[in-house]
């Protein structure tokens, strides 16, 4: 039976659904809202949907995703103990051919998303929040924070869990060859040990 939080969560994700706060819903074909269980210790906080999350409606459910689950699971961190959301909820893209292609979204879109990420923090409460790549990781800590000079380690913020930011999983896919590519995850990897050496502690 779903608890108090879960309730809030399920209403929370319904009450998205008709978001209009910024433009970015005029042509995505839905919100994305977060999901994960409620009372999950770790939350990750990714930039916003890409072309197959906003088909499917549910976020990290692409290649990066895949790419997501297998290094949670390396680093001993259980998936359905986490709570995936994405700073922005709308999938912002141009066209190119027949593709629609990621376009990074402005600072005022995710000003205007970052009243829903307030509410899932306010619900969720979790230990330790992961933002994944810059775009998140401004979103979060400023516009002056640089992933590359901080990864894998816990900063201050002026908030309750504690903080870290790490890569997107999707730039280690753009990785130019297989040898970057396993380095890169590898990092990536090292990064999120650090999260589930601390949630051991």
């Amino acid at each position: 039976m779903p608890g108090k939080a879960d309730l809030e969560l399920d209403a929370l994700r319904e009450e998205a659904a008709t978001c209009t706060r910024c433009d970015l819903y005029a042509n995505a074909t839905q919100t994305v809202f977060g999901e994960g269980p409620a009372a999950a210790e770790v939350m990750l906080v990714g930039e916003q949907p890409g072309d197959k999350e906003d088909l499917a409606g549910e976020p990290f459910v692409g290649p990066a995703g895949r790419l997501l689950d297998e290094a949670l699971a390396a680093a001993g961190i259980d998936r359905s103990r986490v709570y995936v959301t994405n700073a922005v909820k709308h999938f912002k893209w141009e066209p190119r051919g027949k593709r629609r292609i990621h376009k990074t979204p402005n600072r005022s879109e995710v000003l205007a998303c970052a009243y829903w990420f307030d509410r899932e923090l306010a619900v969720v409460q979790p230990r330790i929040v992961v933002a994944l790549g810059g775009t998140a990781a401004k979103s979060l800590l400023g516009p002056k924070f640089k992933v590359t000079e901080s990864r894998g380690q816990f900063v201050d913020w002026d908030r309750d869990p504690m903080i870290l930011a790490t890569v997107h999983p999707s730039s280690i896919l753009r990785a130019p060859d297989d040898v970057s590519r396993q380095h890169a995850k590898e990092a990536f990897v090292a990064d999120l040990t650090v999260v589930s050496t601390a949630l051991a502690a």
